[in-house]
């Protein structure tokens, strides 16, 4: 998912030593304090510093860079609100138990570079005749969904997300599942998957390449992560199944907040989603940085009148294993582990790891309808309050073989909630 195309404003930063670099490029050092006060080993934490802690004027031109001892630690720096200006420095690094890293913060003139480990491919195109052309946002409305356009109007069905361990794509079309991408290398995934040499959308990403292919199953489900909503005994898919030609939400829009070395950011906004005779606005955002299989979802509704349960999907397609329900940290962890892939060709293990706070059990999709074949996690939610989960998934053929044994994708999953319920703590030494 290689970048061809400029965005509103996202500043990477790339892999670069720092040695050599000359003394007019740098300006006032800030020293900063990470703290793990955990007793967990972490591996490639993310840690968010806002600019206002660093910046606090917030208008320096410069870009921030971190240094420890003597290398500097990957990081960019992203612009959520898309006012043009970035909010947060975004980092990824590791930690020993206990561990307090002393960094210094340097202000450069010359952006730095690092090797790029997350990446958002999106295209689309007008009509059938038209080739498909790469695109930071999208709006798509009730009767533009597939079926009724005739013609498949995104590249790979809508947007794609990757790490250096795995890639994901979500049904803008108006289907609103999540799909995975099974990857063999580390390597971001080339920008033509999806098109054909003529730029027309292409299925050709379910054959086997040297980098990996499309491996899960969705049909009718909402896929690894996807969304729906239980109004009373009522389960409302987010959006449609593939025969449908009206969606039942107004608008969806689409935006790439940040594509960057270290994090990748995407938003969806889903405008009068009609649910049991109710309307309703639903916010999503998707965010992926390196080192994790898998990607994190936070998401909010408004307009529920008190009888409404927030659903999370877990296809459960191919499954013939039992689900593993465990509690780890702050979350509560839906394990599978089986042939998941097409025609059960490939072990996989999936999960989603949602909080403890508002869960209230999970209960089995119907075998016909809107909404099929799926674990659903049940959340009750204040009206507009936001919720964060994550979605996971590995195959024996991801970069660690391990993952075709159970127990070792099991203790993975766990492992990785204790993790994510670990709190890095931010001192800034003026």
């Amino acid at each position: 998912m290689k970048k061809k195309f400029k965005l509103h404003l996202i500043v990477s930063i790339l892999a670069m030593s720092l040695m050599g670099c000359k003394t007019s490029q740098l300006s006032s050092s800030t020293s900063i304090s990470l703290i793990n006060n955990s007793d967990l080993e972490l591996s490639d934490k993310a840690v968010t510093i806002k600019r206002s802690l660093i910046d606090t004027k917030g208008i320096r031109a410069d870009f921030p860079v971190l240094i420890y001892k003597n290398d500097s630690i990957p990081t960019q720096v992203n612009d959520l609100d898309g006012n043009g200006k970035w909010d947060e420095l975004f980092v990824v690094t590791n930690f020993s138990a206990k561990e307090t890293k002393n960094i210094q913060l340097k202000w450069m003139k010359v952006m730095p570079k690092f090797t790029v480990r997350t990446s958002v491919r999106f295209g689309k195109r007008e009509s059938k005749n038209e080739p498909v052309h790469p695109a930071t946002e999208e709006t798509l409305l009730a009767n533009q969904v597939h079926k009724k356009l005739g013609y498949e109007k995104y590249q790979t069905d809508g947007p794609t997300w990757e790490n250096d361990k795995v890639g994901f794509r979500h049904y803008l079309d108006g289907r609103n599942a999540k799909d995975v991408f099974g990857k063999k290398i580390p390597a971001i995934t080339p920008e033509n998957v999806g098109i054909n040499s003529m730029g027309a959308v292409e299925d050709n990403y379910h054959v086997m390449y040297d980098w990996g292919r499309d491996i899960f199953p969705v049909g009718n489900s909402a896929g690894l992560g996807g969304l729906a909503l239980l109004v009373g005994d009522e389960i409302n898919r987010l959006g449609i199944i593939n025969n449908d030609t009206i969606n039942n939400i107004e608008k969806t829009t689409f935006k790439i907040v940040s594509e960057g070395t270290e994090n990748s950011v995407l938003s969806y906004k889903y405008h009068n989603w009609r649910a049991s005779g109710n309307l309703y606005q639903l916010n999503e955002t998707t965010s992926i940085w390196p080192g994790m299989y898998g990607y994190k979802n936070t998401v909010s509704l408004e307009g529920q009148k008190g009888n409404e349960m927030l659903l999370i999907a877990l296809s459960n397609i191919n499954n013939q294993n039992p689900l593993n329900v465990v509690e780890a940290g702050n979350f509560i962890c839906l394990i599978q582990h089986d042939k998941l892939s097409y025609k059960r060709e490939w072990i996989m293990g999936t999960a989603i790891i949602v909080p403890k706070k508002g869960y209230n059990g999970y209960m089995e999709a119907p075998k016909t309808g809107q909404l099929i074949n799926s674990y659903l996690a049940k959340f009750k939610l204040d009206d507009k309050e936001p919720i964060s989960y994550y979605a996971i998934a590995t195959w024996e053929l991801s970069a660690d073989k391990n993952f075709k044994d159970s127990a070792y994708f099991n203790a993975y999953v766990v492992n990785l909630a204790k993790q994510l319920s670990t709190d890095i703590k931010v001192e800034i030494n003026n």
